[in-house]
Protein backbone atom coordinates (compact mmCIF):
# COMPACT_ATOMS: atom_id res chain seq x y z
CA UNK A 1 0.00 0.00 0.00
CA UNK A 2 3.06 2.06 -0.67
CA UNK A 3 0.93 4.05 -3.52
CA UNK A 4 -1.97 4.54 -1.11
CA UNK A 5 0.05 6.12 1.47
CA UNK A 6 1.49 9.01 -0.93
CA UNK A 7 -1.59 9.73 -2.14
CA UNK A 8 -2.75 9.97 1.36
CA UNK A 9 0.03 12.18 2.38
CA UNK A 10 -0.56 14.61 -0.42
CA UNK A 11 -4.23 15.38 0.77
CA UNK A 12 -3.59 15.38 4.42
CA UNK A 13 -2.87 18.64 4.81
CA UNK A 14 -6.26 19.88 3.05
CA UNK A 15 -8.27 18.02 5.31
CA UNK A 16 -8.04 20.02 8.36
CA UNK A 17 -7.98 23.78 6.70
CA UNK A 18 -11.88 23.61 6.56
CA UNK A 19 -15.22 22.45 7.59
CA UNK A 20 -18.54 21.14 5.78
CA UNK A 21 -18.56 18.08 2.59
CA UNK A 22 -15.77 17.46 0.63
CA UNK A 23 -16.21 17.59 -3.43
CA UNK A 24 -14.14 15.33 -5.66
CA UNK A 25 -14.46 15.69 -9.17
CA UNK A 26 -13.91 11.87 -10.56
CA UNK A 27 -13.83 11.48 -14.47
CA UNK A 28 -13.85 7.59 -13.50
CA UNK A 29 -9.76 8.00 -14.50
CA UNK A 30 -6.61 6.54 -12.47
CA UNK A 31 -5.88 9.76 -11.12
CA UNK A 32 -9.51 11.11 -9.79
CA UNK A 33 -10.05 7.74 -8.73
CA UNK A 34 -6.85 7.60 -6.82
CA UNK A 35 -7.63 11.46 -4.90
CA UNK A 36 -11.25 10.14 -4.25
CA UNK A 37 -9.52 7.18 -2.47
CA UNK A 38 -7.16 8.93 -0.34
CA UNK A 39 -9.74 11.70 0.39
CA UNK A 40 -12.20 8.77 1.30
CA UNK A 41 -9.70 7.67 3.91
CA UNK A 42 -8.25 10.64 5.40
CA UNK A 43 -11.81 12.61 5.51
CA UNK A 44 -12.22 11.13 9.38
CA UNK A 45 -16.05 12.68 10.00
CA UNK A 46 -16.65 14.63 7.06
CA UNK A 47 -18.74 13.74 4.14
CA UNK A 48 -16.93 12.99 0.91
CA UNK A 49 -19.24 13.59 -2.50
CA UNK A 50 -18.24 12.68 -5.70
CA UNK A 51 -18.90 14.62 -8.59
CA UNK A 52 -19.01 12.39 -12.21
CA UNK A 53 -19.70 14.64 -15.09
CA UNK A 54 -20.82 13.18 -18.31
CA UNK A 55 -19.86 15.43 -21.28
CA UNK A 56 -21.56 13.53 -23.72
CA UNK A 57 -19.19 13.80 -26.20
CA UNK A 58 -18.94 10.15 -26.61
CA UNK A 59 -21.47 7.92 -28.16
CA UNK A 60 -21.24 5.66 -25.05
CA UNK A 61 -20.82 8.78 -21.96
CA UNK A 62 -24.01 8.08 -19.78
CA UNK A 63 -22.37 4.01 -19.73
CA UNK A 64 -19.20 5.49 -18.70
CA UNK A 65 -20.72 7.40 -15.54
CA UNK A 66 -23.19 4.83 -14.22
CA UNK A 67 -20.49 2.83 -14.68
CA UNK A 68 -17.74 5.21 -13.09
CA UNK A 69 -20.92 5.87 -10.22
CA UNK A 70 -21.34 2.07 -9.96
CA UNK A 71 -17.47 1.66 -8.79
CA UNK A 72 -17.65 4.73 -6.62
CA UNK A 73 -20.86 3.33 -4.68
CA UNK A 74 -19.13 -0.07 -4.08
CA UNK A 75 -15.93 1.78 -2.53
CA UNK A 76 -18.08 2.99 -0.06
CA UNK A 77 -19.24 6.31 -1.47
CA UNK A 78 -22.65 7.38 0.23
CA UNK A 79 -22.97 10.14 -1.97
CA UNK A 80 -22.84 10.69 -5.77
CA UNK A 81 -23.58 13.78 -8.26
CA UNK A 82 -23.83 12.33 -11.91
CA UNK A 83 -24.22 15.75 -13.59
CA UNK A 84 -24.88 15.66 -17.84
CA UNK A 85 -23.55 19.13 -18.94
CA UNK A 86 -24.41 20.64 -22.39
CA UNK A 87 -20.87 21.17 -23.89
CA UNK A 88 -20.97 24.84 -26.33
CA UNK A 89 -18.00 24.17 -28.43
CA UNK A 90 -16.55 27.95 -28.97
CA UNK A 91 -13.28 27.61 -28.94
CA UNK A 92 -12.11 23.81 -29.23
CA UNK A 93 -12.86 20.43 -27.64
CA UNK A 94 -11.15 20.46 -24.34
CA UNK A 95 -11.56 24.15 -23.48
CA UNK A 96 -15.43 24.08 -24.20
CA UNK A 97 -15.39 21.21 -21.83
CA UNK A 98 -13.67 22.17 -19.44
CA UNK A 99 -16.23 25.20 -19.32
CA UNK A 100 -18.80 23.20 -19.25
CA UNK A 101 -17.37 20.55 -16.19
CA UNK A 102 -16.47 23.98 -14.08
CA UNK A 103 -19.40 25.43 -14.35
CA UNK A 104 -21.22 21.87 -13.07
CA UNK A 105 -18.55 21.85 -10.67
CA UNK A 106 -19.13 25.94 -9.12
CA UNK A 107 -23.26 25.22 -9.01
CA UNK A 108 -22.78 21.61 -6.88
CA UNK A 109 -20.18 24.06 -4.53
CA UNK A 110 -22.67 26.33 -4.03
CA UNK A 111 -25.67 23.85 -3.11
CA UNK A 112 -23.20 21.97 -0.67
CA UNK A 113 -22.13 25.42 0.61
CA UNK A 114 -18.70 23.42 0.28
CA UNK A 115 -15.41 24.92 0.49
CA UNK A 116 -13.23 22.66 -1.11
CA UNK A 117 -13.43 20.98 -4.47
CA UNK A 118 -10.64 18.62 -5.14
CA UNK A 119 -9.50 17.59 -8.47
CA UNK A 120 -7.10 15.31 -9.69
CA UNK A 121 -4.30 16.46 -12.02
CA UNK A 122 -1.32 14.92 -10.73
CA UNK A 123 2.88 16.39 -11.65
CA UNK A 124 2.45 14.89 -15.11
CA UNK A 125 -0.39 17.59 -15.95
CA UNK A 126 1.98 20.03 -14.37
CA UNK A 127 5.24 19.24 -16.97
CA UNK A 128 2.30 19.05 -19.92
CA UNK A 129 1.08 22.98 -18.90
CA UNK A 130 5.05 23.87 -18.67
CA UNK A 131 5.66 22.58 -21.87
CA UNK A 132 2.34 23.89 -23.74
CA UNK A 133 3.32 27.45 -22.26
CA UNK A 134 6.53 27.03 -23.66
CA UNK A 135 5.24 26.52 -27.00
CA UNK A 136 2.95 29.26 -27.09
CA UNK A 137 5.15 32.38 -26.12
CA UNK A 138 3.22 32.52 -22.68
CA UNK A 139 4.49 34.90 -19.99
CA UNK A 140 5.40 33.50 -16.41
CA UNK A 141 2.28 32.99 -15.29
CA UNK A 142 1.64 31.00 -18.14
CA UNK A 143 4.42 28.64 -17.57
CA UNK A 144 3.49 28.32 -13.51
CA UNK A 145 1.12 26.18 -14.69
CA UNK A 146 -1.82 24.65 -12.30
CA UNK A 147 -2.31 26.75 -9.21
CA UNK A 148 -2.27 23.97 -6.49
CA UNK A 149 -5.24 26.03 -4.74
CA UNK A 150 -7.67 28.76 -7.09
CA UNK A 151 -10.58 29.42 -4.96
CA UNK A 152 -12.35 26.60 -3.60
CA UNK A 153 -10.00 24.26 -6.12
CA UNK A 154 -7.61 21.83 -4.34
CA UNK A 155 -5.48 19.94 -6.40
CA UNK A 156 -3.16 18.05 -3.95
CA UNK A 157 -1.66 15.83 -6.49
CA UNK A 158 0.18 18.13 -8.15
CA UNK A 159 3.11 16.50 -6.71
CA UNK A 160 2.21 13.01 -7.18
CA UNK A 161 2.99 11.18 -10.56
CA UNK A 162 0.54 9.65 -12.66
CA UNK A 163 1.86 6.18 -12.12
CA UNK A 164 1.42 6.35 -8.72
CA UNK A 165 -2.31 7.07 -8.87
CA UNK A 166 -2.37 3.72 -11.17
CA UNK A 167 -0.47 1.87 -8.27
CA UNK A 168 -3.05 3.05 -5.52
CA UNK A 169 -6.35 2.04 -8.13
CA UNK A 170 -4.41 -1.72 -8.27
CA UNK A 171 -3.63 -1.35 -4.54
CA UNK A 172 -7.88 -1.02 -4.15
CA UNK A 173 -8.21 -3.36 -6.96
CA UNK A 174 -10.16 -0.65 -9.20
CA UNK A 175 -10.41 -0.69 -12.58
CA UNK A 176 -10.04 2.87 -13.92
CA UNK A 177 -11.00 4.06 -17.00
CA UNK A 178 -9.38 4.64 -20.00
CA UNK A 179 -10.44 8.02 -22.11
CA UNK A 180 -9.88 7.68 -25.74
CA UNK A 181 -9.44 11.43 -26.15
CA UNK A 182 -5.97 10.79 -23.66
CA UNK A 183 -4.61 8.38 -26.37
CA UNK A 184 -6.07 10.85 -29.59
CA UNK A 185 -2.93 12.63 -31.29
CA UNK A 186 -5.17 15.49 -32.06
CA UNK A 187 -5.18 17.18 -29.05
CA UNK A 188 -1.88 19.20 -28.74
CA UNK A 189 -1.63 18.16 -25.06
CA UNK A 190 -1.59 14.23 -26.09
CA UNK A 191 1.12 14.54 -28.32
CA UNK A 192 3.03 16.45 -25.16
CA UNK A 193 2.46 13.14 -23.44
CA UNK A 194 3.31 10.38 -25.83
CA UNK A 195 5.66 11.79 -27.78
CA UNK A 196 7.41 15.36 -26.45
CA UNK A 197 7.74 14.28 -23.30
CA UNK A 198 8.74 10.48 -23.78
CA UNK A 199 11.60 12.36 -25.95
CA UNK A 200 12.89 14.34 -23.59
CA UNK A 201 13.56 11.61 -21.05
CA UNK A 202 15.16 9.28 -23.86
CA UNK A 203 17.93 11.79 -24.63
CA UNK A 204 18.29 14.67 -21.62
CA UNK A 205 17.69 11.81 -19.26
CA UNK A 206 15.12 10.67 -16.18
CA UNK A 207 13.28 13.04 -14.12
CA UNK A 208 12.51 15.86 -16.80
CA UNK A 209 8.63 15.58 -15.72
CA UNK A 210 9.81 16.09 -12.13
CA UNK A 211 12.17 18.95 -13.24
CA UNK A 212 9.49 21.05 -15.53
CA UNK A 213 7.38 20.49 -12.31
CA UNK A 214 9.62 22.26 -10.02
CA UNK A 215 9.86 24.58 -12.18
CA UNK A 216 6.99 25.39 -12.01
CA UNK A 217 6.56 26.08 -8.87
CA UNK A 218 9.38 28.44 -8.56
CA UNK A 219 7.78 30.67 -11.86
CA UNK A 220 4.66 30.64 -9.54
CA UNK A 221 6.49 31.85 -6.85
CA UNK A 222 7.88 34.75 -9.42
CA UNK A 223 4.55 35.51 -10.74
CA UNK A 224 2.69 35.87 -7.31
CA UNK A 225 5.08 38.09 -6.42
CA UNK A 226 4.93 40.59 -9.65
CA UNK A 227 1.88 40.25 -9.34
CA UNK A 228 1.73 41.68 -5.99
CA UNK A 229 3.89 44.42 -6.89
CA UNK A 230 1.16 45.43 -9.88
CA UNK A 231 -1.52 45.53 -7.20
CA UNK A 232 -0.12 48.10 -5.00
CA UNK A 233 0.57 50.15 -7.79
CA UNK A 234 -2.86 50.04 -9.42
CA UNK A 235 -4.13 51.19 -5.63
CA UNK A 236 -1.21 53.39 -4.79
CA UNK A 237 -0.57 55.54 -7.55
CA UNK A 238 -1.76 56.85 -10.85
CA UNK A 239 -2.08 53.70 -12.72
CA UNK A 240 -2.17 56.42 -16.38
CA UNK A 241 0.26 58.45 -16.07
CA UNK A 242 2.95 57.78 -18.17
CA UNK A 243 5.62 59.35 -16.02
CA UNK A 244 4.73 57.20 -13.07
CA UNK A 245 4.36 53.70 -15.27
CA UNK A 246 7.67 54.65 -17.01
CA UNK A 247 9.53 53.92 -13.66
CA UNK A 248 7.92 50.87 -13.25
CA UNK A 249 10.34 47.40 -14.29
CA UNK A 250 8.84 46.29 -17.10
CA UNK A 251 7.41 42.63 -15.91
CA UNK A 252 5.30 44.93 -13.50
CA UNK A 253 4.37 47.59 -15.64
CA UNK A 254 2.68 44.88 -18.00
CA UNK A 255 0.60 43.23 -15.74
CA UNK A 256 -0.63 46.87 -14.57
CA UNK A 257 -1.47 47.28 -18.49
CA UNK A 258 -3.43 44.15 -18.82
CA UNK A 259 -5.30 44.70 -15.46
CA UNK A 260 -6.12 48.16 -17.08
CA UNK A 261 -6.97 46.86 -20.51
CA UNK A 262 -9.64 43.88 -18.72
CA UNK A 263 -10.84 46.69 -16.97
CA UNK A 264 -11.89 48.94 -19.84
CA UNK A 265 -13.33 45.69 -21.24
CA UNK A 266 -11.52 43.62 -22.97
CA UNK A 267 -12.62 39.80 -22.37
CA UNK A 268 -10.34 38.21 -20.09
CA UNK A 269 -7.81 36.00 -21.50
CA UNK A 270 -7.44 37.46 -24.69
CA UNK A 271 -4.14 39.44 -24.23
CA UNK A 272 -1.54 38.50 -25.76
CA UNK A 273 2.23 39.40 -26.15
CA UNK A 274 1.35 41.40 -29.53
CA UNK A 275 -1.49 43.10 -28.01
CA UNK A 276 0.88 44.44 -25.41
CA UNK A 277 3.72 45.67 -27.00
CA UNK A 278 2.04 48.49 -28.86
CA UNK A 279 0.69 50.02 -25.44
CA UNK A 280 3.69 49.40 -23.91
CA UNK A 281 5.37 51.38 -26.56
CA UNK A 282 3.28 54.29 -25.64
CA UNK A 283 5.43 54.25 -22.58
CA UNK A 284 8.31 53.63 -23.70
CA UNK A 285 9.26 54.14 -27.61
CA UNK A 286 6.45 57.12 -27.71
CA UNK A 287 6.92 58.98 -31.07
CA UNK A 288 3.46 60.46 -32.12
CA UNK A 289 2.11 56.91 -32.99
CA UNK A 290 -2.09 56.93 -32.51
CA UNK A 291 -4.49 54.25 -30.95
CA UNK A 292 -3.98 50.58 -30.40
CA UNK A 293 -6.94 48.73 -30.92
CA UNK A 294 -7.48 45.66 -28.78
CA UNK A 295 -10.11 43.01 -28.21
CA UNK A 296 -13.21 44.02 -26.68
CA UNK A 297 -13.16 47.02 -29.22
CA UNK A 298 -10.74 48.78 -26.17
CA UNK A 299 -8.73 51.27 -27.68
CA UNK A 300 -5.76 52.87 -26.44
CA UNK A 301 -3.81 56.25 -26.71
CA UNK A 302 -1.51 58.62 -25.30
CA UNK A 303 -2.81 62.25 -24.40
CA UNK A 304 -1.17 64.59 -22.80
CA UNK A 305 1.08 62.09 -20.94
CA UNK A 306 -1.76 60.17 -20.05
CA UNK A 307 -3.08 56.43 -21.19
CA UNK A 308 -6.36 57.22 -22.47
CA UNK A 309 -8.64 54.11 -22.71
CA UNK A 310 -12.01 53.68 -24.20
CA UNK A 311 -14.43 51.23 -25.14
CA UNK A 312 -17.91 52.50 -26.71
CA UNK A 313 -17.44 55.88 -25.91
CA UNK A 314 -16.45 55.26 -22.27
CA UNK A 315 -13.03 56.93 -21.98
CA UNK A 316 -10.66 57.30 -18.80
Amino acid sequence: MKATLLARQAVRPWIDVATGPILVGVSGGADSMALALALKLESHNREVICVVIDHGLQNNSAEIAESTSTQLSQLGFKRIEKVRVQVEMLDGVEASARRARYAAFDSLAEKYSAQQFFLGHTENDLAESVLLGLARGSGTRSLSGISEVNGIYIRPFLSVTRSTTELVCEEHSVAPWQDPHNDDRQFIRVRVRKDILPLMERDLGPGISEALARSSRILREDADALDEMADNFLAAADPYSVEDLALLPKAVRVRVLRALIYQAGAPQGTLTYDHIAPVEALITAWHGQGATSLPGGVKVERISGRLSLSQQGSNK
